[in-house]
C-alpha cells in the first residue's frame, strides 16, 4: 500500500533522531480553536546561526532503506523495521509548506545509503536544487555528505548547503572495520578533507570578490558514537583534537550509544547509554575549543578516562596544584582560563577590568566568577587564599567544592540522566535514589580529599 507523506515523515523523522548534530524539540501540540500555530513533534530540531539566533529545522532522512549493514545503526540493512523513502519533490514541497506555516526556518537533511553513495547524493542534490532554484528558498540547510560519494557530487552539495557534515561514526579504524564493514576510514576522511579545502578556498575568493559563490559557509561538523567500542576517553579526545586541527571542523558531536540490537560485538541490550561519559567529553571538547587546552593535558596514557565525579577542568587543576594559587590581577589570560570557577566571559571581564584597578572578591563575584571553587586557586586584592580549616579538614572542603553535584542528583522517583554509575547501581539494587546519591557523594569526597 502506498504511504502518505505524513506516514513517511513519521517514519523518517523518527529514524533521524539518533543523529545528534542538533537537538530534537520533543514537543507535540495540535492546533486548537482560539490559539495560533501548532507544534508537531517528529522532525523538529534546533540549531544556531552564525549571529547566535536559535532556529527550528526540519530534521529528517530522505530514506531509511539502507544498503549498508552497520551493526550499531537502527537503519541497517538486516534490521526489521518500517521503511520509507521520500521522492525529492515530496521532501522539497514538505519543507516549503512547513516553512510557510512558520513551523521551521531550515532543513537538516540526511539519508541512509540507497543503492550506492552516488545515487543517494544525487537524490539529495535534487531536493536542494528544487529548494534553491525552483522555490528560491534562502533559508538554512544542513546536509549530510554520504561517505564514498564522488568528489564532483560533494562539490555540488557544498554549493547548495550552508553546512556539510560527514559522520566519522567510530573512534578507530579497527572498530569501523568490525562494526561497519561497508565503510572505510578513507571514504570518510577524503570528503572531510575535500570540504575543508573547498571551504578555505571559498573564503579567500569571497574576501576578494564579494559576490563569489560560497561553499558550505557555515563549515562542517561530524559525529562520533561513544560506548559501542572499547576506545578510551583519551583516544577519543586525541582524535577530536586531530579533526579540529586537520579539517577545521566547527564542531565534533558525541552520541552515547543506545543499544538497538542484540549483537555479540556490541554492549548488551540492557546496557544504559553512557550519558555521563558523553557529558564529560563535551566538557573536554569545550576546553579544547575555548580554553586553550590540549588533549594530552586533560588526559594521558596513565589516566585515560574521565572521573565521573570531577569535570575535566577541575581534574586538571588538582593534578597541577603546583601552578596555584594565581594572582588574578597579574596572571596571563590563558592561566585565568585554567582556574576552576573562571569561565571565558569572566576571564575576559577580569582582563579588561584589571587595567583600571586591582580586583577583589566583590568585583570577581560581580563578574561571574564561581568563588566556591575559585577561592582555593586564586589570590587578589585583600584576599590571600581560602583558609577554612587545615590538614584533612581543608582537603575535605576543597573536595566538597570541586565534586560535580549533578552526578549525585536523585529525587524520590528517578535519577538524573547524568547520575554516576555507582549511584545507578545502588538505586537498581533497591536503595532510594536520594540516599544512593548522598552515600556515593560522601565516599567520593572522602576519596578525593585523601588523594589531595
Amino acid at each position: 500500500m502506498e504511504q502518505s507523506v505524513m506516514e513517511k515523515l513519521t517514519i523518517l523523522a523518527d529514524s533521524a533522531k539518533y543523529d545528534v548534530a542538533c537537538t530534537s524539540s520533543g514537543s507535540g501540540r495540535g492546533g486548537r480553536a482560539g490559539h495560533l500555530g501548532s507544534c508537531y513533534a517528529p522532525g523538529c530540531c534546533h540549531s544556531f546561526t552564525a549571529d547566535g539566533r536559535c532556529i527550528s529545522l526540519l530534521k529528517v532522512l530522505m530514506s531509511n532503506c539502507c544498503a549498508f549493514d552497520c551493526a550499531y545503526c537502527v537503519n541497517r540493512r538486516s534490521n526489521d523495521l518500517p521503511r520509507a523513502t521520500f521522492t525529492p519533490r515530496e521532501l522539497a514541497n514538505l519543507t516549503i509548506e512547513f516553512y510557510r506555516r512558520n513551523y521551521i526556518e531550515g532543513l537538516f537533511l540526511s539519508s541512509a545509503v540507497v543503492g550506492t553513495p552516488d545515487y543517494t547524493t544525487e537524490r539529495m542534490l535534487e531536493v536542494l536544487r528544487l529548494l534553491r532554484h525552483r522555490y528560491h528558498f534562502n533559508g538554512y540547510i544542513h546536509a549530510k555528505a554520504i561517505p564514498g560519494a564522488s568528489p564532483e557530487l560533494i562539490a555540488q552539495l557544498g554549493c547548495l548547503a550552508d553546512r556539510l557534515s560527514v559522520n566519522i561514526e567510530l573512534p578507530s579504524e579497527g572498530s569501523l572495520k568490525r562494526l561497519a564493514p561497508d565503510k572505510g576510514r578513507s571514504s570518510i576522511l577524503r570528503p572531510m578533507g575535500q570540504i575543508a579545502a573547498a571551504a578555505a578556498a571559498s573564503r579567500q575568493e569571497v574576501a576578494l570578490y564579494r559576490h563569489a559563490p560560497a561553499f558550505a559557509p557555515a563549515g562542517q561538523s561530524t559525529q562520533m558514537i561513544v560506548g559501542a567500542t572499547p576506545e578510551s576517553d583519551y583516544q577519543i579526545l586525541r582524535l577530536t583534537q586531530g579533526l579540529y586541527r586537520k579539517y577545521n571542523l566547527k564542531r565534533v558531536f558525541f552520541s552515547a550509544y543506545i543499544p538497538v540490537a542484540e549483537d555479540s560485538r556490541l554492549p548488551a541490550l540492557e546496557t544504559k547509554p553512557p550519558l555521563l561519559r558523553e557529558h564529560r567529553l563535551y566538557q573536554a571538547d569545550w576546553l579544547l575549543r575555548f580554553y586553550h587546552f590540549r588533549a594530552e593535558e586533560i588526559l594521558d596514557e596513565g589516566s585515560p578516562n574521565f572521573s565521573p565525579y570531577l569535570d575535566p577542568k577541575c581534574g586538571w587543576a588538582l593534578r597541577h596544584l603546583e601552578q596555584f594559587p594565581v594572582d588574578v590581577n597579574r596572571a596571563p589570560y590563558k592561566m585565568l582560563l585554567r582556574v576552576p570557577g573562571i569561565g571565558v566571559k569572566s576571564a575576559q571581564r577580569i582582563r579588561t577590568a584589571r587595567r583600571q584597578s586591582a580586583l577583589g572578591l566583590d568585583e570577581l563575584k560581580r563578574m561571574g566568577v564561581v568563588l566556591k571553587r575559585a577561592q582555593y586557586f586564586i589570590v587578589c586584592r585583600g584576599f590571600t587564599g581560602a583558609r577554612g580549616g587545615c590538614g584533612s579538614q581543608r582537603r575535605r572542603q576543597i573536595a566538597q567544592a570541586l565534586v560535580d553535584p549533578q552526578v549525585f542528583n536523585g529525587g524520590c522517583e528517578q535519577l538524573s540522566l547524568f547520575s554516576a554509575p555507582a549511584v545507578q547501581q545502588l538505586a537498581a539494587g533497591g536503595m532510594q535514589p536520594r540516599l544512593a546519591g548522598r552515600l556515593v557523594q560522601e565516599e567520593a569526597v572522602r576519596c578525593l580529599a585523601k588523594a589531595l
